[in-house]
Formats: C-alpha cells, sequence, structure tokens
C-alpha cells in the first residue's frame, strides 16, 4: 500500500475530521480551506458539486502536502469522476452510496475511498470492496444509536457519520464508536458572511471536542 494511501487514513483517524466543503465560488473553497488548515483540520474534502471542483482540487493538491492536510474529492459517483478527480490530485475519495466500479478503480491507484452506507448489509458489501473507512449517511437521520447497532455485530466497521454533526453533538459520535466525523454546512457556515475566522476556531473547538470524548 502506497504511503500516500496510509498517510490520508492515518490522519483521518488521527485528527477525527473532514471538514466538507460546498460552495459555489472556487475562491470561497480556497479562503476556506485556508481556513480550516490553520485551524489543523487534517481532511478537507471538496465536493463536486462546487463549480470547477476539479480545479480547486488542483490548486489545494499543490498548495498542501498530505502530511498537512489530505484534499479529497466528494460527491463521487461514479469511476469517471473518481479518475478526474485523482488526476486532479485528489488524495481520497468519498461518496454518498457505494458504487462497486468506483472502489476498484480506487483500488487499482490505491486511493483511499470512503462510500456512504445506511444499513448493515452495506456495511458490510463496502468492507468486501476493499473500503477501509465507511461514510455513514444521512447522519442526521440514522443517529448515533445506528453506529452502536452495527458495530454490535461488525466491530471491525470503521465508520465515519456525516451530515447533521454539530460541535453540540459531536462527542456523542465519537462516544458512539465513530473513528472521525464529516462536518459541512456545521462547520463553514461563517463563509457565506465572509467570517472564516469563525470557520478556524470551530475548526479547532471540533478536534478539541473530538480529543476529549477519546479520552
Amino acid at each position: 500500500m502506497p504511503i500516500q494511501k496510509l498517510t490520508v487514513l492515518s490522519r483521518v483517524v488521527e485528527s477525527g475530521l473532514v471538514a466538507i466543503v460546498r460552495t459555489d465560488s472556487t475562491e470561497q473553497a480556497a479562503r476556506i480551506a485556508d481556513a480550516c488548515a490553520e485551524g489543523g483540520v487534517a481532511a478537507l474534502e471538496v465536493t463536486f458539486t462546487v463549480p470547477a471542483a476539479a480545479s480547486v482540487i488542483e490548486s489545494l493538491a499543490k498548495r498542501y502536502k498530505p502530511e498537512h492536510i489530505a484534499i479529497g474529492a466528494g460527491t463521487v459517483l461514479d469511476p469517471e469522476t473518481a479518475r478526474i478527480a485523482i488526476l486532479a490530485g485528489a488524495q481520497f475519495l468519498v461518496s454518498p452510496a457505494l458504487s462497486a466500479e468506483t472502489a476498484r478503480l480506487a483500488n487499482r491507484y490505491q486511493i483511499a475511498y470512503m462510500p456512504g452506507v445506511a444499513t448493515p448489509r452495506e456495511v458490510v458489501e463496502a468492507m468486501e470492496c476493499g473500503c477501509e473507512i465507511l461514510k455513514v449517511f444521512p447522519g442526521e437521520t440514522l443517529g448515533p444509536t445506528f453506529l452502536k447497532a452495527v458495530m454490535a455485530p461488525l466491530p471491525q466497521a470503521a465508520l465515519m457519520p456525516t451530515g447533521g454533526v454539530s460541535i453540540d453533538n459531536v462527542a456523542t459520535w465519537i462516544a458512539a464508536g465513530a473513528v472521525a466525523v464529516g462536518v459541512g454546512g456545521n462547520l463553514i457556515a461563517g463563509a457565506k458572511t465572509g467570517d472564516y475566522k469563525s470557520i478556524t476556531q470551530l475548526s479547532k473547538r471540533f478536534l478539541a471536542a473530538i480529543q476529549e470524548a477519546r479520552s
């Protein structure tokens, strides 16, 4: 397994936080990334709903080393999009649902692929496809109790809830067994008003809450 894949997975699990960037502006995406990096975020997911997402990923991947902040692609629905993302420099891929074809492509190029799962069967299928970290989605619908229920028979599953994770409930998710959390709007909302300092401050608060919950 290439060092880069090991580094990315280790950084995500170690920090416990993946910041999700969804915005209508490429410039805003870059400023959000800078604010997250300043706050200590180890992994940043740029969704393919962002205009010129591949260009944004390419720019950020050149700016940051994986050891500092790993740049990934989100809303990767198919292998075509996955290949575009990888060529742009994406160091990990995230999807709202499992695509076996995308998993095979990611394995071919040894890039971490984190597909969405919402049932025990989907968890098992994703692990059988070689996915190391699984995105529990939508988190606000499934809730922390879903993690506890799934991990009783499947303790080997590395689950990362996304959707509905906030500074108020992140500790509950971690206590339920999440190896990491994906946070979008509840982290980067300040970008709408140009308050990027709030993103940096919130990033630090999320990371501190995660480490406290783990201890």
